[in-house]
């Protein structure tokens, strides 16, 4: 017959059980809460790596496009010259 671990017959041995079941669930609840931080900051982390990499490859591509208009016009001013 298995007894209630709740039941008053068996006084302080009773009390220290249900008294290491509270401690193991706040223990629990502890890791759970810290797992659950852990997620939202790694995952606000990740958004905000990846918005830094976005906007460095735009800057990075609008910097190639500025270097071959840059070079595209030096090289019709060099032809108008050429033919002038």
């Amino acid at each position: 017959m298995l007894l209630s671990p709740f039941c008053p017959l068996f006084g302080p041995v009773n009390t220290t059980k249900v008294l290491a079941l509270k401690a193991t669930v706040i223990v629990l609840l502890t890791l759970l809460i810290k797992a659950r931080v852990r997620i939202t900051a790694f995952s606000a982390l990740g958004v905000v790596l990846l918005m830094l990499q976005t906007l460095l490859f735009l800057a990075v591509s609008g910097g190639f496009v500025l270097a071959a208009g840059a070079a595209a016009l030096y090289a019709a001013q060099q032809r108008k010259g050429a033919t002038a």
